[in-house]
């Protein structure tokens, strides 16, 4: 499998808080069968970006990780108008890889005014926005058509496996399920954090992927399109959006 979003990098987040808890973290992962791993800290009014300090870490990572498990640098990219700036000038230091797959984490709080045109923008930079985590984002879960509509414009879409599972509550389950039936998912990462409540497995959620929609989209899902961003190609699985439902699919009591 291969893990696109993680906080490996040590000490720069709420993420992993230093390179022993990173490299435990890798051998975890490792251990549960993901062969590559792309180490993405915040890019937000929280935690500042420095991609030079970001490349000492993951050189330092990449010494010590287990044969079997490649690590990579991105970013959880924090859609912003200070970073959109910073965007346009060295695009590739937030990027998969620096390749053309950009993560992109929404406010909780409210979505930036034209966001669909901002989007496009980006795209229009020859870079590929991931909504992340979009299941875990209220506002998207009450608007599901904006997410289609996203998804119609050419963005694609990463939920967590721990949302699969049930960690994160039923409201960001059942909305995370009803987008991967829906084909509006392209990847499934860890986003993990830690050992213990956020750690770095996907297999729980690949076998519930694949008993629920066969072992062709979870294989798609957890290794074809996330080593496609890797390695910046075009996806090889591209889902089919079921016609847009006229009531949101997803009531919050």
């Amino acid at each position: 499998m291969v893990d696109i979003h993680s906080h490996i990098l040590p000490g720069l987040d709420d993420g992993s808080p230093t390179l022993e808890a990173s490299v435990e973290m890798l051998e975890r992962a490792a251990a549960d069968g993901i062969t590559h791993m792309v180490g993405t800290p915040h890019a937000n009014p929280h935690y500042e970006f420095q991609p030079e300090v970001n490349r000492e870490l993951l050189a330092q990572l990449r010494e010590r990780a287990p044969r079997n498990l490649q690590v990579f640098g991105g970013c959880d990219f924090h859609l912003s108008f200070e970073n959109l700036s910073l965007l346009r000038q060295q695009p590739r230091d937030f990027t998969i890889n620096q390749r053309n797959y950009l993560l992109v984490e929404f406010s909780d709080f409210g979505l930036v005014p034209n966001l669909l045109q901002i989007l496009h923008e980006v795209m229009l930079a020859h870079l590929v926005p991931v909504v992340t985590h979009p299941e875990r984002n209220a506002l998207l879960c009450r608007d599901a058509a904006l997410l289609e509509r996203m998804v119609e414009l050419g963005t694609c879409a990463q939920v967590t496996a721990q949302s699969l599972t049930g960690h994160f509550g039923r409201h960001a389950k059942r909305c995370a399920w009803e987008w991967l039936e829906r084909g509006l998912v392209h990847f499934v990462a860890s986003d993990s954090h830690n050992l213990t409540s956020r750690p770095p497995l996907l297999s729980p959620a690949y076998k519930l992927v694949a008993k629920r929609l066969g072992e062709a989209v979870a294989g798609a899902l957890f290794h074809n399109n996330p080593l496609a961003a890797i390695e910046g190609r075009p996806l090889p699985y591209l889902p089919e959006p079921l016609p847009r439902r006229r009531k949101k699919f997803l009531r919050f009591i």
